[in-house]
Protein backbone atom coordinates (compact mmCIF):
# COMPACT_ATOMS: atom_id res chain seq x y z
CA UNK A 1 0.00 0.00 0.00
CA UNK A 2 1.12 3.33 -1.15
CA UNK A 3 0.90 6.54 1.11
CA UNK A 4 1.03 9.99 0.24
CA UNK A 5 1.24 13.48 1.92
CA UNK A 6 -0.47 16.57 0.49
CA UNK A 7 -1.36 20.23 1.66
CA UNK A 8 -4.06 22.03 0.89
CA UNK A 9 -5.98 24.93 2.27
CA UNK A 10 -9.05 23.10 3.28
CA UNK A 11 -10.11 20.12 3.37
CA UNK A 12 -13.73 18.90 3.14
CA UNK A 13 -14.99 15.66 4.48
CA UNK A 14 -17.93 14.27 2.63
CA UNK A 15 -19.31 15.53 -1.30
CA UNK A 16 -22.87 15.71 -0.67
CA UNK A 17 -25.13 18.96 -1.64
CA UNK A 18 -23.56 20.66 1.27
CA UNK A 19 -19.76 19.38 0.75
CA UNK A 20 -19.98 20.33 -3.11
CA UNK A 21 -20.82 23.59 -2.19
CA UNK A 22 -18.26 24.37 0.60
CA UNK A 23 -15.44 23.56 -1.87
CA UNK A 24 -16.73 25.10 -4.79
CA UNK A 25 -17.31 28.43 -2.30
CA UNK A 26 -13.68 28.19 -1.29
CA UNK A 27 -11.97 27.00 -4.23
CA UNK A 28 -13.73 30.29 -5.63
CA UNK A 29 -11.80 32.25 -2.61
CA UNK A 30 -8.65 31.09 -4.58
CA UNK A 31 -7.83 28.60 -1.60
CA UNK A 32 -6.66 24.80 -2.84
CA UNK A 33 -9.40 22.49 -1.93
CA UNK A 34 -9.91 18.66 -1.67
CA UNK A 35 -12.88 16.39 -1.21
CA UNK A 36 -12.86 13.15 0.39
CA UNK A 37 -16.16 10.79 -0.68
CA UNK A 38 -16.19 7.04 -0.15
CA UNK A 39 -19.60 7.03 -1.68
CA UNK A 40 -21.20 8.73 -4.69
CA UNK A 41 -20.52 12.42 -5.36
CA UNK A 42 -23.89 14.12 -4.73
CA UNK A 43 -24.73 12.38 -1.45
CA UNK A 44 -27.59 11.01 0.09
CA UNK A 45 -30.13 14.28 -1.47
CA UNK A 46 -28.65 13.17 -5.16
CA UNK A 47 -29.58 9.28 -4.78
CA UNK A 48 -31.16 7.74 -1.58
CA UNK A 49 -33.38 11.42 -0.66
CA UNK A 50 -34.85 14.11 -2.26
CA UNK A 51 -34.15 13.58 -6.51
CA UNK A 52 -35.13 9.57 -5.79
CA UNK A 53 -37.88 10.24 -3.50
CA UNK A 54 -39.68 13.49 -5.30
CA UNK A 55 -39.32 11.53 -8.79
CA UNK A 56 -41.67 8.59 -7.05
CA UNK A 57 -44.09 11.20 -5.75
CA UNK A 58 -44.36 13.79 -8.97
CA UNK A 59 -46.38 11.63 -11.17
CA UNK A 60 -48.55 10.16 -7.27
CA UNK A 61 -49.59 14.43 -6.92
CA UNK A 62 -49.71 15.14 -10.63
CA UNK A 63 -52.15 12.22 -10.81
CA UNK A 64 -54.04 13.43 -7.53
CA UNK A 65 -54.26 16.71 -8.95
CA UNK A 66 -55.74 15.52 -12.33
CA UNK A 67 -58.39 13.90 -10.82
CA UNK A 68 -60.25 17.12 -9.93
CA UNK A 69 -59.94 18.66 -13.10
CA UNK A 70 -63.01 18.57 -15.57
CA UNK A 71 -61.77 16.84 -18.39
CA UNK A 72 -59.06 14.76 -17.13
CA UNK A 73 -60.40 12.38 -14.50
CA UNK A 74 -61.34 9.74 -17.20
CA UNK A 75 -57.98 9.74 -18.89
CA UNK A 76 -56.19 9.59 -15.46
CA UNK A 77 -58.61 6.72 -14.24
CA UNK A 78 -56.54 3.45 -13.07
CA UNK A 79 -53.03 2.89 -11.55
CA UNK A 80 -49.71 4.12 -11.99
CA UNK A 81 -47.65 2.71 -15.01
CA UNK A 82 -45.05 1.42 -11.97
CA UNK A 83 -42.33 0.07 -14.24
CA UNK A 84 -42.57 4.25 -15.85
CA UNK A 85 -42.30 5.85 -12.28
CA UNK A 86 -39.37 3.37 -11.51
CA UNK A 87 -37.92 4.02 -14.53
CA UNK A 88 -38.15 8.02 -14.37
CA UNK A 89 -37.12 7.57 -10.65
CA UNK A 90 -33.85 5.50 -11.86
CA UNK A 91 -32.95 8.35 -14.54
CA UNK A 92 -33.60 11.03 -11.66
CA UNK A 93 -31.09 9.26 -9.56
CA UNK A 94 -28.56 9.30 -12.45
CA UNK A 95 -28.67 5.76 -12.45
CA UNK A 96 -26.91 5.80 -8.82
CA UNK A 97 -23.67 7.17 -11.22
CA UNK A 98 -21.72 10.43 -10.36
CA UNK A 99 -20.12 10.93 -13.71
CA UNK A 100 -21.37 14.07 -14.02
CA UNK A 101 -20.79 15.24 -10.28
CA UNK A 102 -17.11 14.30 -10.52
CA UNK A 103 -16.95 16.39 -14.07
CA UNK A 104 -18.26 19.43 -12.15
CA UNK A 105 -15.75 18.75 -9.57
CA UNK A 106 -13.19 19.12 -12.14
CA UNK A 107 -14.69 22.23 -13.62
CA UNK A 108 -14.55 24.15 -10.25
CA UNK A 109 -11.17 22.83 -9.99
CA UNK A 110 -11.62 21.09 -6.85
CA UNK A 111 -9.66 17.43 -6.10
CA UNK A 112 -11.42 14.80 -5.13
CA UNK A 113 -10.04 12.26 -3.42
CA UNK A 114 -12.37 8.36 -2.82
CA UNK A 115 -12.02 6.89 0.44
CA UNK A 116 -13.31 7.15 4.15
CA UNK A 117 -11.91 10.15 5.76
CA UNK A 118 -11.29 10.51 9.53
CA UNK A 119 -9.91 13.32 11.35
CA UNK A 120 -6.05 12.59 12.62
CA UNK A 121 -5.33 15.60 15.47
CA UNK A 122 -5.48 19.15 14.39
CA UNK A 123 -5.65 19.98 10.94
CA UNK A 124 -4.86 16.68 9.84
CA UNK A 125 -7.02 13.93 7.62
CA UNK A 126 -5.80 10.61 7.18
CA UNK A 127 -7.62 8.98 4.10
CA UNK A 128 -8.33 5.36 3.64
CA UNK A 129 -7.93 5.33 -0.38
CA UNK A 130 -10.88 2.59 -2.21
CA UNK A 131 -7.57 1.52 -4.07
CA UNK A 132 -6.25 0.05 -1.04
CA UNK A 133 -4.04 3.02 -0.62
CA UNK A 134 -3.72 5.84 2.34
CA UNK A 135 -3.11 9.43 2.06
CA UNK A 136 -2.70 12.25 4.58
CA UNK A 137 -3.86 15.31 4.03
CA UNK A 138 -3.04 18.59 5.95
CA UNK A 139 -5.03 21.74 6.03
CA UNK A 140 -3.39 25.37 6.16
CA UNK A 141 -6.81 26.83 6.96
CA UNK A 142 -10.05 24.96 7.32
CA UNK A 143 -11.18 21.22 7.60
CA UNK A 144 -15.16 21.29 6.69
CA UNK A 145 -17.07 18.43 8.22
CA UNK A 146 -20.03 17.63 5.72
CA UNK A 147 -20.66 13.97 6.54
CA UNK A 148 -24.75 14.39 7.10
CA UNK A 149 -26.70 12.01 8.88
CA UNK A 150 -27.90 8.36 8.79
CA UNK A 151 -31.09 6.67 9.83
CA UNK A 152 -31.48 6.55 13.52
CA UNK A 153 -32.59 3.19 14.14
CA UNK A 154 -35.34 3.05 17.38
CA UNK A 155 -34.45 0.86 20.41
CA UNK A 156 -36.64 -2.07 18.67
CA UNK A 157 -35.42 -6.26 19.45
CA UNK A 158 -34.97 -7.76 16.37
CA UNK A 159 -35.12 -4.54 14.22
CA UNK A 160 -31.70 -4.79 12.49
CA UNK A 161 -31.59 -7.83 12.24
CA UNK A 162 -34.90 -7.86 10.34
CA UNK A 163 -33.10 -5.90 7.27
CA UNK A 164 -35.57 -2.95 6.99
CA UNK A 165 -35.97 -0.46 4.55
CA UNK A 166 -34.24 3.26 5.49
CA UNK A 167 -34.82 5.66 3.06
CA UNK A 168 -31.85 4.04 0.84
CA UNK A 169 -33.93 1.23 0.02
CA UNK A 170 -37.71 3.45 0.61
CA UNK A 171 -36.05 5.31 -2.51
CA UNK A 172 -34.31 2.85 -4.63
CA UNK A 173 -36.30 -0.16 -4.67
CA UNK A 174 -36.85 -2.09 -7.57
CA UNK A 175 -40.28 -3.15 -6.50
CA UNK A 176 -43.67 -2.58 -5.11
CA UNK A 177 -44.18 -4.56 -1.86
CA UNK A 178 -47.57 -5.79 -1.43
CA UNK A 179 -47.59 -4.69 2.04
CA UNK A 180 -45.49 -2.26 4.03
CA UNK A 181 -45.23 -1.28 7.32
CA UNK A 182 -43.87 2.29 8.06
CA UNK A 183 -42.26 3.76 11.37
CA UNK A 184 -42.77 7.13 12.05
CA UNK A 185 -44.87 10.13 11.65
CA UNK A 186 -42.73 12.67 9.94
CA UNK A 187 -41.53 14.05 6.17
CA UNK A 188 -39.72 10.74 5.25
CA UNK A 189 -42.82 8.52 6.58
CA UNK A 190 -45.55 10.73 5.37
CA UNK A 191 -43.71 10.92 1.92
CA UNK A 192 -42.85 7.49 1.35
CA UNK A 193 -46.41 6.78 2.50
CA UNK A 194 -48.19 8.38 -0.17
CA UNK A 195 -45.66 7.18 -2.88
CA UNK A 196 -45.43 3.57 -2.30
CA UNK A 197 -49.79 3.29 -1.28
CA UNK A 198 -50.21 4.92 -4.66
CA UNK A 199 -48.00 2.54 -6.14
CA UNK A 200 -49.75 -0.11 -5.05
CA UNK A 201 -48.67 -1.08 -1.84
CA UNK A 202 -51.02 -1.61 0.98
CA UNK A 203 -49.31 0.64 3.70
CA UNK A 204 -49.56 0.89 7.88
CA UNK A 205 -48.36 3.69 9.49
CA UNK A 206 -47.14 3.52 13.31
CA UNK A 207 -47.04 6.64 14.79
CA UNK A 208 -45.48 6.90 18.57
CA UNK A 209 -47.20 9.62 20.63
CA UNK A 210 -50.73 10.96 19.85
CA UNK A 211 -49.61 14.27 18.31
CA UNK A 212 -50.16 13.28 14.86
CA UNK A 213 -48.15 13.40 11.58
CA UNK A 214 -45.75 16.23 10.87
CA UNK A 215 -45.58 17.00 14.52
CA UNK A 216 -43.25 19.84 14.27
CA UNK A 217 -45.51 21.74 11.10
CA UNK A 218 -48.58 23.65 12.35
CA UNK A 219 -51.30 21.09 14.03
CA UNK A 220 -53.70 21.43 11.23
CA UNK A 221 -50.93 20.58 8.22
CA UNK A 222 -50.78 16.70 10.27
CA UNK A 223 -54.28 16.85 10.19
CA UNK A 224 -55.49 17.09 7.02
CA UNK A 225 -52.33 14.51 5.37
CA UNK A 226 -53.51 12.11 7.69
CA UNK A 227 -57.04 12.97 6.25
CA UNK A 228 -56.08 12.63 2.76
CA UNK A 229 -53.81 9.40 3.36
CA UNK A 230 -56.28 7.56 5.39
CA UNK A 231 -58.88 8.37 2.10
CA UNK A 232 -56.04 6.68 -0.12
CA UNK A 233 -55.98 3.98 1.85
CA UNK A 234 -53.16 4.03 4.29
CA UNK A 235 -54.05 2.85 7.59
CA UNK A 236 -52.59 5.25 10.22
CA UNK A 237 -52.23 4.05 13.85
CA UNK A 238 -51.21 6.95 16.68
CA UNK A 239 -50.02 6.27 19.92
CA UNK A 240 -48.61 2.93 18.40
CA UNK A 241 -45.13 1.04 18.83
CA UNK A 242 -43.73 -1.62 17.88
CA UNK A 243 -42.21 -4.10 20.69
CA UNK A 244 -40.03 -6.46 18.10
CA UNK A 245 -39.53 -7.03 14.53
CA UNK A 246 -39.06 -10.55 13.18
CA UNK A 247 -37.98 -11.10 9.58
CA UNK A 248 -38.85 -14.78 8.90
CA UNK A 249 -37.54 -17.43 6.14
CA UNK A 250 -34.17 -15.31 4.96
CA UNK A 251 -33.91 -12.10 3.87
CA UNK A 252 -36.99 -12.55 1.16
CA UNK A 253 -39.64 -13.88 3.55
CA UNK A 254 -42.52 -11.61 5.65
CA UNK A 255 -41.62 -9.46 8.45
CA UNK A 256 -43.77 -9.50 11.56
CA UNK A 257 -44.18 -6.67 13.79
CA UNK A 258 -45.66 -7.34 17.15
CA UNK A 259 -47.19 -4.18 18.34
CA UNK A 260 -47.27 -2.17 21.83
CA UNK A 261 -51.23 -3.79 22.10
CA UNK A 262 -49.98 -7.38 21.49
CA UNK A 263 -51.70 -7.22 18.21
CA UNK A 264 -49.00 -8.79 15.39
CA UNK A 265 -48.67 -6.98 11.84
CA UNK A 266 -47.47 -8.72 8.71
CA UNK A 267 -45.75 -7.27 5.99
CA UNK A 268 -43.85 -7.72 3.28
CA UNK A 269 -41.08 -4.58 4.17
CA UNK A 270 -41.29 -2.26 6.89
CA UNK A 271 -39.64 1.24 6.75
CA UNK A 272 -37.95 2.64 9.26
CA UNK A 273 -38.55 6.61 9.48
CA UNK A 274 -38.18 7.79 13.33
CA UNK A 275 -35.54 10.15 12.94
CA UNK A 276 -31.75 10.91 11.98
CA UNK A 277 -28.44 10.16 13.85
CA UNK A 278 -25.40 12.55 12.68
CA UNK A 279 -22.63 10.88 10.82
CA UNK A 280 -20.23 11.57 13.03
CA UNK A 281 -19.29 8.13 14.83
CA UNK A 282 -16.31 7.82 12.72
CA UNK A 283 -14.64 10.33 11.48
CA UNK A 284 -11.77 10.93 13.74
CA UNK A 285 -13.66 13.42 16.11
CA UNK A 286 -11.87 11.88 19.35
CA UNK A 287 -8.64 12.91 17.81
CA UNK A 288 -9.17 16.67 18.47
CA UNK A 289 -11.12 16.22 21.99
CA UNK A 290 -14.47 15.48 20.47
CA UNK A 291 -17.42 12.75 21.43
CA UNK A 292 -17.61 10.55 18.26
CA UNK A 293 -21.33 9.69 16.91
CA UNK A 294 -22.66 13.46 18.09
CA UNK A 295 -24.09 16.30 16.72
CA UNK A 296 -21.15 19.12 16.38
CA UNK A 297 -21.72 22.76 18.08
CA UNK A 298 -21.18 25.35 15.96
CA UNK A 299 -20.92 29.13 15.68
CA UNK A 300 -22.98 31.30 13.17
CA UNK A 301 -19.86 31.44 10.68
CA UNK A 302 -20.29 27.34 11.21
CA UNK A 303 -16.92 27.01 13.03
CA UNK A 304 -16.88 24.13 15.56
CA UNK A 305 -17.12 26.08 19.04
CA UNK A 306 -15.22 23.40 21.19
CA UNK A 307 -11.93 23.31 18.79
CA UNK A 308 -9.31 25.57 19.58
CA UNK A 309 -8.10 28.43 16.84
CA UNK A 310 -10.79 27.73 14.78
CA UNK A 311 -10.14 25.45 11.87
CA UNK A 312 -12.87 23.12 12.53
CA UNK A 313 -15.99 23.77 10.86
CA UNK A 314 -19.30 21.58 10.26
CA UNK A 315 -22.06 22.74 7.59
CA UNK A 316 -25.16 21.18 6.89
CA UNK A 317 -27.25 18.13 8.82
CA UNK A 318 -24.00 17.46 10.76
CA UNK A 319 -24.83 20.51 13.19
CA UNK A 320 -28.27 19.58 13.52
CA UNK A 321 -29.61 23.66 12.62
CA UNK A 322 -32.13 22.34 9.87
CA UNK A 323 -31.93 18.61 8.46
CA UNK A 324 -32.77 20.25 4.07
CA UNK A 325 -30.36 20.19 1.77
CA UNK A 326 -31.11 23.75 0.90
CA UNK A 327 -30.00 24.70 3.91
CA UNK A 328 -26.74 23.23 4.07
CA UNK A 329 -26.27 24.41 0.97
CA UNK A 330 -27.17 27.84 1.95
CA UNK A 331 -25.12 27.49 5.25
CA UNK A 332 -21.83 26.26 2.77
CA UNK A 333 -22.21 29.04 0.74
CA UNK A 334 -21.82 31.66 3.94
CA UNK A 335 -18.83 29.18 5.50
CA UNK A 336 -17.20 28.83 2.29
CA UNK A 337 -17.19 32.92 1.90
CA UNK A 338 -15.98 33.42 6.12
CA UNK A 339 -13.24 30.50 5.36
CA UNK A 340 -11.87 32.85 2.44
CA UNK A 341 -11.74 35.86 4.54
CA UNK A 342 -10.45 34.70 7.42
CA UNK A 343 -7.78 33.48 5.24
CA UNK A 344 -6.78 36.05 3.60
CA UNK A 345 -7.06 38.38 6.49
CA UNK A 346 -9.76 40.39 4.90
CA UNK A 347 -12.55 41.55 7.04
CA UNK A 348 -16.14 40.03 6.79
CA UNK A 349 -17.61 43.11 6.23
CA UNK A 350 -15.44 44.60 3.64
CA UNK A 351 -18.30 44.78 0.72
CA UNK A 352 -16.81 41.75 -0.76
CA UNK A 353 -20.31 39.59 0.09
CA UNK A 354 -22.62 40.76 -2.10
CA UNK A 355 -25.86 39.18 -1.20
CA UNK A 356 -24.38 36.98 1.37
CA UNK A 357 -24.26 37.52 4.82
CA UNK A 358 -21.37 36.94 6.98
CA UNK A 359 -23.45 34.88 9.61
CA UNK A 360 -26.34 32.50 8.95
CA UNK A 361 -30.03 33.74 9.26
CA UNK A 362 -32.14 30.91 10.57
CA UNK A 363 -35.21 32.80 10.96
CA UNK A 364 -36.50 31.66 7.82
CA UNK A 365 -36.08 27.96 7.00
CA UNK A 366 -38.29 27.29 4.12
CA UNK A 367 -39.41 23.39 3.97
CA UNK A 368 -41.92 21.48 1.55
CA UNK A 369 -43.38 18.07 2.23
CA UNK A 370 -43.76 16.34 -1.26
CA UNK A 371 -47.72 14.74 -0.43
CA UNK A 372 -51.44 15.34 -1.31
CA UNK A 373 -52.24 17.67 0.20
CA UNK A 374 -48.64 19.78 -0.22
CA UNK A 375 -47.45 21.29 2.35
CA UNK A 376 -45.10 24.43 2.85
CA UNK A 377 -43.89 26.36 5.77
CA UNK A 378 -41.15 29.15 6.64
CA UNK A 379 -40.40 30.66 9.55
CA UNK A 380 -42.22 30.29 13.19
CA UNK A 381 -45.51 28.20 13.97
CA UNK A 382 -47.67 28.95 16.88
CA UNK A 383 -46.24 26.50 18.90
CA UNK A 384 -42.91 28.70 18.47
CA UNK A 385 -44.94 31.56 19.65
CA UNK A 386 -46.31 29.77 22.73
CA UNK A 387 -42.88 28.93 23.41
CA UNK A 388 -41.17 32.36 23.43
CA UNK A 389 -43.91 33.94 24.61
CA UNK A 390 -43.63 36.47 21.40
CA UNK A 391 -47.11 38.43 20.70
CA UNK A 392 -48.59 37.67 17.00
CA UNK A 393 -51.34 37.90 15.04
CA UNK A 394 -52.66 34.68 13.75
CA UNK A 395 -54.35 35.33 10.27
CA UNK A 396 -56.29 32.08 8.77
CA UNK A 397 -57.77 31.63 5.23
CA UNK A 398 -59.26 28.67 3.11
CA UNK A 399 -57.59 28.78 0.07
CA UNK A 400 -60.20 26.97 -1.75
CA UNK A 401 -62.44 30.21 -1.86
CA UNK A 402 -59.88 32.21 -4.05
CA UNK A 403 -60.32 32.38 -7.84
CA UNK A 404 -57.22 30.72 -8.83
CA UNK A 405 -57.68 27.57 -5.97
CA UNK A 406 -60.75 26.77 -8.18
CA UNK A 407 -59.13 26.96 -11.59
CA UNK A 408 -56.54 24.72 -10.38
CA UNK A 409 -58.93 21.76 -9.40
CA UNK A 410 -62.69 21.69 -8.17
CA UNK A 411 -62.92 20.54 -4.59
CA UNK A 412 -59.83 22.39 -3.51
CA UNK A 413 -59.12 21.58 -0.30
CA UNK A 414 -55.93 23.91 1.35
CA UNK A 415 -55.66 26.15 4.14
CA UNK A 416 -53.07 29.41 4.86
CA UNK A 417 -51.48 30.52 8.17
CA UNK A 418 -49.55 33.81 8.67
CA UNK A 419 -48.37 34.90 11.98
CA UNK A 420 -47.92 38.80 11.67
CA UNK A 421 -45.93 40.17 15.10
CA UNK A 422 -48.22 42.44 16.59
CA UNK A 423 -45.14 44.94 17.88
CA UNK A 424 -43.46 45.49 14.55
CA UNK A 425 -46.40 44.52 12.02
CA UNK A 426 -43.60 42.03 10.20
CA UNK A 427 -44.90 38.38 8.96
CA UNK A 428 -42.69 35.57 11.14
CA UNK A 429 -44.30 32.58 9.71
CA UNK A 430 -46.59 31.14 7.44
CA UNK A 431 -47.77 27.84 6.92
CA UNK A 432 -50.15 26.75 3.24
CA UNK A 433 -51.48 23.31 2.83
CA UNK A 434 -53.31 22.36 -0.32
CA UNK A 435 -52.27 21.69 -4.29
CA UNK A 436 -49.84 23.55 -5.68
CA UNK A 437 -48.53 25.55 -2.19
CA UNK A 438 -45.12 25.52 -2.57
CA UNK A 439 -45.14 27.71 -5.27
CA UNK A 440 -46.42 30.16 -2.54
CA UNK A 441 -43.30 29.29 -0.05
CA UNK A 442 -40.73 31.86 -1.87
CA UNK A 443 -42.69 35.07 -1.42
CA UNK A 444 -43.25 33.84 2.01
CA UNK A 445 -39.69 33.53 2.86
CA UNK A 446 -39.00 36.60 1.24
CA UNK A 447 -41.50 38.62 3.56
CA UNK A 448 -40.08 36.57 6.63
CA UNK A 449 -36.82 36.88 6.05
CA UNK A 450 -37.02 40.63 4.65
CA UNK A 451 -39.23 41.53 7.63
CA UNK A 452 -41.42 43.60 5.21
CA UNK A 453 -43.75 45.52 6.70
CA UNK A 454 -47.38 44.93 6.35
CA UNK A 455 -48.49 48.11 4.67
CA UNK A 456 -45.60 47.69 2.08
CA UNK A 457 -47.23 43.97 1.55
CA UNK A 458 -50.48 45.90 0.53
CA UNK A 459 -48.62 46.72 -3.03
CA UNK A 460 -46.93 43.65 -3.52
CA UNK A 461 -50.37 42.83 -6.09
CA UNK A 462 -51.14 39.29 -6.56
CA UNK A 463 -52.00 37.83 -10.90
CA UNK A 464 -55.37 37.13 -10.73
CA UNK A 465 -56.48 34.28 -10.66
CA UNK A 466 -54.06 32.83 -9.18
CA UNK A 467 -53.33 31.04 -6.19
CA UNK A 468 -51.05 33.80 -4.92
CA UNK A 469 -54.00 35.97 -4.28
CA UNK A 470 -53.92 34.43 -0.88
CA UNK A 471 -52.01 36.57 0.34
CA UNK A 472 -54.16 39.88 -0.70
CA UNK A 473 -56.73 37.81 1.41
CA UNK A 474 -54.77 37.43 4.21
CA UNK A 475 -54.15 41.16 4.71
CA UNK A 476 -57.63 41.72 4.48
CA UNK A 477 -58.52 39.00 7.10
CA UNK A 478 -55.86 40.82 9.06
CA UNK A 479 -57.51 44.04 8.61
CA UNK A 480 -60.63 42.70 9.88
CA UNK A 481 -59.22 41.69 12.71
CA UNK A 482 -57.47 38.23 13.29
CA UNK A 483 -57.12 35.97 16.76
CA UNK A 484 -54.27 36.97 18.77
CA UNK A 485 -52.05 34.76 20.63
CA UNK A 486 -48.79 35.29 23.03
Amino acid sequence: MDSASRVYDVVVLGAGPTGENLAERTRAAGLTTVIVENELLGGECSFWACEPSKALLRPVVAQADARHVPGLRRAVEGPLDVPAVLAHRDKMAAYWQDDDQVDWLDSVSVDLIRGHGRLDGPRQVTVDTADGGSVRLTARHAVGVCTGTTTAFPDIPGIRQARPWTNREATAAKHVPDRLVVLGGGVVAVEMATAWQALGSRVTMLVRGTSGLLNRMEPFAGEMVADALRASGVDIRFDTSATEVVREEGSDGPVRVTLTSGETLVADEILVATGRAPHTADIGLETVGLTPGGWLTVDESFRVTEVADGWLYAVGDVNHRALMTHQGKYQARIAGAVIGARAKDRPLDDGRWGAHSPTADSAAVPQVVFCTPEVTSVGLTTRDVERSGRHVNVVDYDIGSIAGAVQFSDEYLGKARVLIDADLQTVVGATFVGPGTQELLYSATVAVTSEVRVDRLWHAVPAFPTISEVWLRILETYRDGARSES
